[in-house]
């Protein structure tokens, strides 16, 4: 008898299908409240640093160069305070098979499938990720499906996702575009259960466990160039398993680093909107997901996320679109380094904090990654035109996301904005209170502290508050 492929059904088989297709069975992980053994997920289901760099290293990942950026770093201390003006340099992540970090989450992820004996690998992503499954999957002999939100309903494409379906194609990847809306994870969902695939999502342990060397590389270059670690390592969040990754392998080299996260500022913007859904020039690593991602790890495709930002954030910073593509070509053309978009979007902010700092002092972005037709700033600019947005020079702080987009006049108008990571904080135990509807215990009240990176004082005056 044929399965029931109705939305509802298929909603319904979510918890099978993700066991089968990970491997996984996130439930032994669960208490039957509010929390969860994440530090037990990530220890059973993942690996140990020196596994990983094994595996990366023989299949073209990791042990990517640090570049210091020092015609930038001369033009932040050329507009900032005197004495001020930190050094700034670059993790070039973009020297990895696929062009990005993402490569990292995949050669892990990649990894598993084979080592279980899945015969292909499914994931649902519009990004980077899609093209470093496909690399890793084509190294190993397996069959690549990549499930891509491309499209409005009217069949127009963001050039930037177009560029990595491109690419995800190339790789040997079939790619499955969808217009944006539910039917993504629907979709998703349907294609493992009936390939019988491994769910190769950006959010297992296995993929964030994998980030964990961009870190402990960070660190023990740092330590081989300068004698110290950075003082901050800037990192572009959407999702979280960026920084989640990255702030974990800085821990497991016993970095102190300030771990500062970047979003593009989209507010206002309604990223499940299709009429909204083209009137963003940043396909990633902006608020519209690392604002609600940060504040419910567990929206994401499988029951238990591993990227988990707020553990591990001490200061988020927000940045404009225009701002973004301003040091995209500064990048460029002062440093003589193409990069794409969201690596560039913690450039922006680390250039504007550079100026908060001292002049000894180093911030490290911890991420690049490649470029092609559809991320360069002219298509970007040119869709957001063909969409209605305005672009102008001017004044960035007066830029409205969906109306329009300003390149600043002059390098002095880039500032960064600071995220109110207090109310974050207090907004996740708020969801955690409100989906799972019980009385905390004290087991609760210990995860939720950790999940806020807090106390259980504090969690007990936001409960106690609502």
């Amino acid at each position: 008898m044929s399965k029931d492929l109705s939305y509802d059904a298929v909603m319904a088989r979510r918890p099978e299908i993700m066991k089968n297709s990970s491997g996984i069975d996130f439930s032994i992980f669960e208490s039957g409240s509010i929390a969860f053994d994440y530090e037990r997920m990530m220890k059973e289901a993942g690996f140990s640093i020196e596994e990983i760099q094994k595996i990366q290293s023989e299949n073209g990942v990791g042990n990517t160069p640090i570049i210091e950026l020092r015609n930038l770093t001369a033009l932040a201390r050329k507009i900032a305070p005197e004495g001020k003006g930190a050094r700034i340099f670059i993790k070039d992540e973009a020297a990895n098979a696929s062009g990005s970090f993402k490569a990292r989450r995949a050669s892990t992820a990649v990894y598993q499938a084979k080592k279980l004996g899945y015969k292909g690998v499914v994931s649902a992503t519009s990004g980077n990720y899609g093209a470093a499954v496909a690399s890793q999957a084509a190294m190993y002999g397996l069959k690549c499906i990549v499930v891509q939100e491309c499209y409005d309903s009217r069949g127009v494409g963001q050039p930037e996702i177009i560029e990595k379906a491109r690419k995800c194609e190339a790789l040997g990847a079939e790619v499955v575009q969808l217009s944006v809306g539910p039917e993504l994870f629907y979709t998703f969902l349907t294609i493992l259960e009936e390939t019988g695939y491994f769910n190769a999502s950006l959010y297992t342990p296995f993929a964030v466990a994998g980030v964990e060397t961009l870190g402990y590389e960070i660190a023990m270059q740092f330590r081989e160039k300068f004698g110290k670690d950075p003082d901050v390592v800037m990192a572009t969040n959407a999702g979280g398993g960026n920084l989640t990754g990255t702030a974990r392998g800085l821990k497991k080299a016993g970095a102190q680093s300030q771990i500062v996260a970047a979003s593009v500022d989209l507010s206002g913007l309604h990223m499940a909107s299709d009429t909204q859904f083209n009137k963003k020039s940043f396909t990633t690593g902006h608020t519209g997901f690392g604002m609600p991602y940060s504040t419910w790890p567990d929206r994401s495709d499988v029951p238990r996320s591993a990227a988990r930002p707020l553990r591990y954030i001490d200061r988020y910073l927000t940045v404009h679109q225009g701002e973004v593509f301003y040091i995209t070509e500064a990048l460029a053309s002062l440093e003589g380094l193409e990069k794409g978009p969201a690596g560039n979007t913690s450039l922006t902010a680390a250039f504007a904090l550079a100026q908060e700092l001292d002049q000894d002092q180093m911030i490290v972005v911890q991420e690049t990654e490649y470029t092609g037709a559809g991320k360069h700033i002219q298509p970007q600019l040119s869709f957001a035109r063909d969409n209605g947005i305005e672009v102008k020079f001017g004044d960035p702080k007066d830029e409205v996301p969906g109306k329009n987009i300003i390149l600043p006049l002059h390098p002095s108008m880039i500032t960064a904005n600071d995220a109110d990571v207090i109310h974050m904080r207090r907004s996740l135990i708020k969801n955690y209170i409100s989906n799972y509807k019980v009385t905390p215990t004290e087991a609760d009240l210990e995860f939720l502290a950790a999940e806020t990176n807090s106390n259980v004082e504090f969690v007990k005056e936001v409960i106690a508050s609502l």
